[in-house]
């Protein structure tokens, strides 16, 4: 794309084969992501986590990306390099990601594998976001859905690469897949090799192969929405202090609540939050109040004027992701448990069933990869909301087949479930959001969205272990239930998504 005096008034459609460079970045995106999701918990219990502990585990990587995210978006918004806005930052997460994944196999500690999983995820998110953002910059209106449902067809292949790569090289190269107690088994640590390679190489692809428009061609593509789209009214500084007072001290009852009942501590985390977001509001309240502005003023105006959209998506996607996350925490304990009869981690047993988590987490995301063709047919009949309604029921089927077949190797059938819900949550979702935000907001909002990501990951981590520990006998096959449940919720609510960008 080269610079032009204005002379498109709104984005040009653009190749499949430009589409398919913008990307391939995320297939090596996923593949760090699949590793993570696949083999943290085994690399936990490895180093002598318990089963109920293993979701407090995971709460430093959503916290960070609750702060990356929008933290990202905002200045990759206001970002001009010989790069472009947005690549800049897909490199820098990329290098980091790496370095992080060719670490983490080696933590000899709990508290330093745990360490790493922080890093890696806020790596991750420092790449991820202006992904998000590069499609909803690049393409117009109508290419949208399928420039999110390419993205998701290389989530999917690079999460099946991703996922099977422990069990490929134990069962097809003699691989060693277990090893002496506390040690990460070999099949797992060059997985993440592997990985960091594949992940490095195919962002590159989309840095080089890739152009962006200047900020003044998306300034003169976005002055049609702004004639049709009024700007939201400021909020008050009488209603940033009320909001923060409301917040905090809610946070302060919940932590009095948990020490009063002598609650799960992890619950603090979710108290936690709950002040911080209200003191970031009556810090908002201060500097309106000086007449002062800066990212966090910025970032706060733009959440609390979020469209109607965005807020009705807010509901879904914190359904969605609470069921993912319960899958991604405890499917290895699940299945390792349950359908291999080996909890003990240090068993062979337990090996081969964590092995084969990894396929059945490859044959959902190769589901994923083949889905994300059929989702744009579905979408075109059925529109957005109802098309994601009918793959997140299709993900909740999939749950509860976990939970009623017993045969290990008749797991992959709910899987297929599966990966149609996580096809359409990673596409639909994006494609309904950057038709209702302005595109000079683009990277913020798609950041923010990110706190209805973190937000259900932080529920399930802190909630989840309680809720197993006090009701099902830390039996983790029931997270899988409670996930089946949320998946329900989630595909009604996306019926009720306001038509508004639609």
């Amino acid at each position: 794309m080269t610079e032009t005096d204005n002379v498109w008034r709104t984005r040009p459609r653009l190749s499949g084969l430009s589409i398919w460079n913008m990307c391939v970045g995320f297939f090596g995106i996923q593949i760090g992501f699949g590793l993570q999701n696949a083999n943290t918990s085994r690399i936990f219990q490895t180093l002598g986590a318990e089963v109920d502990s293993l979701a407090i585990l995971w709460i430093a990587a959503p916290l960070t990306g609750l702060l990356v995210q929008p933290i990202i978006g905002h200045f990759s918004d206001r970002t001009w390099t010989p790069l472009g806005r947005r690549r800049p930052y897909f490199l820098v997460g990329a290098i980091l990601t790496t370095l992080a994944l060719i670490v983490m196999p080696h933590s000899r500690e709990l508290w330093i594998a745990a360490s790493m999983l922080w890093i890696m995820d806020a790596s991750i998110n420092i790449t991820m976001e202006p992904f998000r953002a590069f499609v909803g910059d690049n393409l117009p209106q109508e290419q949208r859905a399928t420039g999110y449902a390419m993205q998701s067809f290389f989530i999917g292949a690079g999460a099946v690469f991703a996922s099977c790569l422990p069990w490929i090289l134990s069962n097809w190269f003699d691989v060693a897949s277990t090893a002496p107690e506390g040690v990460v088994p070999l099949s797992v640590r060059i997985s993440f090799y592997v990985g960091a390679a594949a992940l490095l190489a195919a962002v590159l692809w989309t840095v080089v192969t890739t152009r962006e428009y200047s900020p003044e061609q998306i300034d003169a593509f976005e002055k049609a929405r702004d004639a049709s789209h009024a700007p939201a009214a400021a909020r008050s500084r009488t209603a940033w202090y009320a909001g923060g007072l409301s917040w905090g001290f809610a946070g302060a009852v919940g932590s009095g609540l948990i020490a009063a009942f002598g609650l799960q501590k992890e619950l603090y985390v979710l108290a936690g939050f709950l002040v911080a977001f209200g003191l970031m509001q009556m810090a908002v309240g201060a500097l309106a109040a000086a007449g002062r502005s800066n990212a966090l003023t910025d970032i706060m105006g733009d959440i609390f004027a979020m469209p109607g959209t965005m807020r009705g998506l807010a509901v879904v996607q914190f359904f969605s992701w609470f069921a993912l996350f319960s899958m991604w925490i405890y499917m290895t304990p699940a299945v390792t448990a349950v359908h291999y009869a080996s909890p003990d981690a240090a068993s062979a047993g337990y090996a081969e069933g964590a092995d084969w988590v990894g396929v059945l987490m490859g044959v959902y995301n190769g589901v994923a990869a083949l889905a994300a063709f059929v989702i744009p047919v579905l979408a075109a009949r059925t529109g957005l909301r109802g098309a994601h309604a009918v793959n997140l029921t299709l993900g909740a089927a999939g749950f509860f087949g976990l939970f009623l077949i017993r045969d290990p190797a008749l797991l992959w059938i709910p899987m297929i479930g599966v990966g149609f819900a996580w096809a359409s949550i990673v596409s639909l979702p994006y494609a309904i959001l950057a038709n209702a935000v302005p595109g000079r907001k683009m990277g913020v909002y798609m950041g923010v969205f990110n706190i209805f990501i973190v937000v259900p990951q932080l529920v399930a981590a802190t909630l989840l272990g309680a809720t197993l520990k006090a009701l099902f006998a830390d039996q983790a096959i029931w997270a899988l239930v409670i996930g089946g449940v949320s998946f329900l919720i989630a595909a009604g609510a996306s019926l009720m998504v306001p038509r508004e960008g639609l």
